[in-house]
C-alpha cells in the first residue's frame, strides 16, 4: 500500500458519494459504500448504476476488487481512517435544512470510533455553518457513553460537483477546499487527494482528462469558512443565471437577442460565459434548496440578503414568462394540448428534483391544457415524483407533437437536436415552439414551418 492509500468509509449513495467513493477506489483506496437502502446496496454490488451519470457502470466493473457496499457502518471490517459523510440534506418547510440524516451518521460513528489510531471525520454533505462543530459534539457525546477516549476530528470538504458531470467534476476539480484548524486533518486529506492534486493517475477510459487540464488548487480554510464557501458559490450561480434571464426580458421589450448580448459580454474575463444562458432558470437538487437555506441563515442573523432574494424571484418569473406565451400565442389553453420535450432538471441526468418542467407543467394543467410529455431518461423518476399530475408520457418527440397545439422544450438534450422538425411541424394541430433553453436555432425552426418563440430573442 502506497503512503497516501488509506481505507475509506463513505456513507451515501447518491451523487456526491457514489461518485466520490468509485474516484477514490479508482486511485487505490480501499473504500466501503454505506446506504441503508437494500435496494441500492444488491444493485450496486451488481455493478448496476443506480442513478444517470456517465462512466458510472464502467467504474463499478474497473473497482470492483477495491469496493465494497453494504447496508451499516458496523459491517466493515477494519475501522476506517477517513470516514466520509455523503448524505441529503433535504429542504424543511421553512427554508432551512433538514440535518437529521447527517447527524445519524454523526451518532453512528462516535459509536465505533476506535480508541486508538487518529480517524478523520469529514462532511462533504452541503450543510449551514457550524455543521461541523454539530457533528463533533454527537460524536463526542456518543464517545462520552462508550466511557472511550478516540482521538478524531471532523473537517469540511464541500463537493462542487454538477449532476450529468459528477465523475469529470471528481477527478478534474477547480479546487479542492478543507475546512480545518487542525493541520493533521489537512495533511490527511491533502494525502487521500494526492493522485488528484498531482494529477498523477492515468485516467479511466470513461472519464478522460480534459485538454489543458491544469493541476487543481488546494485550499485549506477554516471549517466555518468551507461550509459557508459552498452557499457563497451556489449562491452567485444562481444570481448569475438570474442576471441574464432579467436581461432577456428587457431583451424582447426592445428588440435585441439575449444570446448575442450574453455572447459579447462572456467574453470580458471579469464575467465569463458560464452560466449565462437565458431561458426557464435554475432547478435541480441542489441551487433551489442551497439558496433557500442561505436565505434562513441571513434572516436567522437579521441580514435579508436582498441580491439573493431577487435571484429567487427572477427564477420563479421564467415560468410563468414560458406559460404567459403560450396563453398570448394559442386562441385559449382550456382544451389545448402542449407537448413537453425535456422532464429532467438539466441534461445528463435522470434528476427530476426541482426541475422546471414540474412547475411549468402544473401550471398548464390548471389552464386545463391536456400535457404530453417526453425525455429521454427522466420519465420513469418524473412519474414516481408527481404521481398526481395526469400526464400522458410518449416514447418520442413524434408522439409529444402528433396532434398538439404547441411544444415547449424545457430540457436542452442533444437527441432534440437530431430530430426531422419539418415533418413535425405538419403533424401539429397548430405548429408553436416555445424554445425554453434558447437551443435551437429560430431561423430554422421558421424554416421548418414553426412559430417559434425563445427567451429574450
Amino acid at each position: 500500500m502506497r503512503e497516501w492509500e488509506m481505507k475509506v468509509a463513505i456513507v451515501g449513495t447518491g451523487y456526491v458519494g457514489l461518485t466520490t467513493g468509485l474516484a477514490l477506489a479508482y486511485l487505490g483506496h480501499e473504500v466501503s459504500c454505506v446506504d441503508k437502502n437494500t435496494q441500492i446496496i444488491d444493485r450496486l454490488r451488481n455493478n448496476e448504476a443506480t442513478i444517470f451519470e456517465a462512466g458510472l457502470e464502467e467504474l463499478l466493473r474497473e473497482t470492483s476488487s477495491r469496493m465494497n457496499f453494504t447496508e451499516d457502518l458496523q459491517q466493515i471490517d477494519a475501522p476506517p481512517d477517513v470516514f466520509i459523510i455523503a448524505v441529503g440534506t433535504p429542504p424543511l418547510p421553512a427554508g432551512g435544512t433538514d440535518l437529521r440524516y447527517v447527524e445519524e451518521v454523526a451518532h453512528d460513528v462516535g459509536k465505533l470510533l476506535p480508541s486508538s489510531g487518529l480517524k478523520v471525520v469529514v462532511n462533504k454533505s452541503t450543510v449551514p455553518v457550524g455543521t461541523t462543530r454539530k457533528v463533533e459534539a454527537i460524536i463526542g457525546e456518543e464517545l462520552d457513553k462508550r466511557g472511550v477516549s478516540a482521538d478524531f476530528i471532523v473537517v469540511s470538504n464541500p463537493e462542487f460537483l454538477r449532476e450529468g458531470s459528477a465523475l469529470q467534476d471528481t477527478f478534474y476539480p477547480d479546487r479542492i477546499v478543507v475546512g480545518s484548524d487542525d493541520f493533521r486533518a489537512v495533511d490527511v486529506l491533502q494525502s487521500l487527494y494526492t493522485p488528484i492534486i498531482e494529477q498523477s493517475f492515468d485516467p479511466p477510459g470513461a472519464v478522460p482528462r480534459p485538454e489543458g487540464y491544469s493541476l487543481p488548487p488546494f485550499l485549506a480554510t477554516s471549517a466555518t469558512s468551507a461550509e459557508l464557501s459552498k452557499y457563497a458559490a451556489n449562491a452567485f450561480l444562481a444570481t448569475k443565471i438570474s442576471f441574464i434571464n432579467e436581461f432577456a426580458e428587457l431583451a424582447e421589450q426592445v428588440g435585441a437577442d439575449i444570446n448575442e448580448v450574453a455572447g459579447a459580454i462572456g467574453l470580458d474575463r471579469r464575467i465569463a460565459p458560464g452560466f449565462l444562458k437565458a431561458g426557464v432558470g435554475w432547478g435541480g437538487s441542489c441551487f433551489p434548496k442551497d439558496v433557500c437555506s442561505i436565505l434562513n441563515t441571513g434572516k436567522k442573523h437579521s441580514l435579508p440578503m436582498p441580491l439573493v432574494s431577487s435571484a429567487v424571484k427572477v427564477n420563479r418569473r421564467q415560468r410563468e414568462r414560458i406559460v404567459e406565451k403560450l396563453v398570448q400565442t394559442l386562441p385559449t389553453m382550456r382544451g389545448s394540448t402542449v407537448g413537453i420535450l425535456g422532464l429532467a432538471f438539466k441534461p445528463g441526468t435522470d434528476d427530476v428534483r426541482g426541475s422546471p418542467s414540474a412547475e411549468i407543467i402544473e401550471m398548464l394543467l390548471g389552464l386545463g391544457a391536456t400535457v404530453k410529455a417526453h425525455d429521454p431518461v427522466a420519465m420513469g423518476n418524473y412519474h414516481r415524483c408527481f404521481p398526481d399530475q395526469e400526464i400522458i408520457y410518449v416514447p418520442s418527440v413524434e408522439e409529444a407533437a402528433h396532434g398538439s397545439d404547441a411544444l415547449l422544450l424545457l430540457t436542452d438534450w442533444d437527441a432534440y437536436l437530431h430530430v426531422s422538425w419539418s415533418r413535425i411541424s405538419v403533424s401539429m394541430r397548430s405548429p408553436v415552439f416555445v424554445d425554453g433553453r434558447n437551443f435551437l436555432s429560430a431561423t430554422k425552426m421558421s424554416e421548418h414551418g414553426f412559430v417559434y418563440l425563445g427567451m429574450g430573442r
